[in-house]
């Protein structure tokens, strides 16, 4: 009937207003949050962004300037205390100043917190191995190691060669000589122009007493670096151990 239709339509309309005031009070929420969100970024985040690049830029300056790396490292900490990228460069350039000062368990403290937050840091794990390497801890350092190198970017050939030299010592510590010189090997491979990597393999060669092989290092180390002093001295070394023999 006539009645039953209006019944029907005014109930419809009753509907339709109260779907509407739901949806202005959703639109209305989801205005504040854009506004919220809007107002973070502009004068929360971008504000505290700048002031920690800022203050890392400052850390960077003074140790690149005065080589100060107690203080630049004591800058650098207070940075890692904060958020954002800043204090993730920050966690490992105050490890790296914390290892120079001999502070090996600090040092390790600020990268374990960056792996936990970071678990594809690739420096951190880089840094770990160095450390446990050098205090005799060649499990944990190998481990750390085979980390970076398959966290490291193909493309960063500089911390890939770093990365199989650090391995190389650490294998080369476990006594394992033939793998060793593997990696040493891929060192190179990876980074030819490196006088650092030839006269890290020559070391390795002239410790097995193989002087002709570790002069041939030595010499290459000059060639791409004249005047580096150390590849000149122990080239010389081979030369009066083969005069020796």
């Amino acid at each position: 009937s006539i009645d039953n239709l209006n019944d029907s339509l005014t109930g419809l309309g009753a509907k339709v207003q109260k779907n509407m005031k739901v949806l202005s009070i959703i639109g209305i929420v989801i205005a504040a949050i854009v506004v919220g969100v809007i107002v973070y970024i502009f004068l929360v985040k971008k504000p505290a962004v700048k002031k920690m690049d800022n203050a890392i830029g400052q850390a960077d300056r003074e140790m690149l300037m005065t080589g100060n790396d107690s203080t630049s490292t004591v800058m650098y900490q207070k940075v890692a205390e904060g958020s954002y990228d800043a204090a993730n460069r920050a966690k490992l350039m105050a490890a790296i100043g914390l290892y120079k000062q001999g502070k090996y368990e600090e040092a390790i403290k600020y990268l374990k917190a960056e792996v936990e937050q970071h678990p594809n840091c690739d420096r951190a794990y880089q840094q770990l191995a160095v450390i446990y390497g050098n205090q005799g801890e060649n499990g944990d350092a190998l481990t750390c190691i085979d980390l970076a190198i398959k966290h490291c970017p193909k493309k960063d050939t500089y911390n890939q060669s770093y990365n199989h030299y650090v391995k190389a010592k650490i294998i080369e510590n476990l006594g394992d000589n033939e793998n060793a010189e593997a990696e040493y090997n891929k060192s190179i491979k990876l980074d030819p122009e490196n006088s650092d990597r030839y006269v890290a393999r020559g070391d390795f060669y002239y410790n097995r007493q193989l002087f002709e092989t570790a002069a041939a290092d030595y010499k290459k180390a000059t060639e791409l670096q004249p005047g580096l002093a150390i590849s000149f001295t122990r080239m010389g070394m081979c030369m009066e151990a083969l005069d020796r023999i």
